[in-house]
């Protein structure tokens, strides 16, 4: 089993997510980024799309819109303006990406 790290998607509202992973991929300003446990500390500008958490066999993936990521010390937090968790996977992911961006996530 794959070494894990501590991950939370934070908005100004609430805690949408925490919990253990063992890989992350997010989208930022400047690209795609990947995240292992013991990934260098890293301060990011995150863009609208789709987040996925791997933890164990599961697979949990959100859309989110904005804010910032910071990975330090075998911890991820993603403060970002809104996100939503999805059930459909990357695809789902990436059109409540586009949903919250629009404003039409917030029913």
């Amino acid at each position: 089993m794959a070494k894990s790290f501590q991950v939370d998607i934070v908005t100004p509202e609430a805690v949408v997510w925490s919990g253990e992973a063992e890989m992350l991929l997010a989208r930022t300003t400047e690209g795609d980024i990947g995240v292992l446990a013991d990934h260098e500390p890293t301060m990011a500008a995150l863009a609208t799309g789709a987040v996925t958490i791997r933890h164990g066999d599961t697979i949990t993936a959100a859309g989110i819109h904005g804010g910032f990521l910071q990975i330090f010390k075998n911890q991820v937090t993603l403060l970002t303006d809104s996100a939503e968790l999805t059930a459909g996977g990357i695809e789902a992911a990436r059109e409540t990406a586009a949903a919250l961006r629009d404003g039409s996530g917030d029913e």
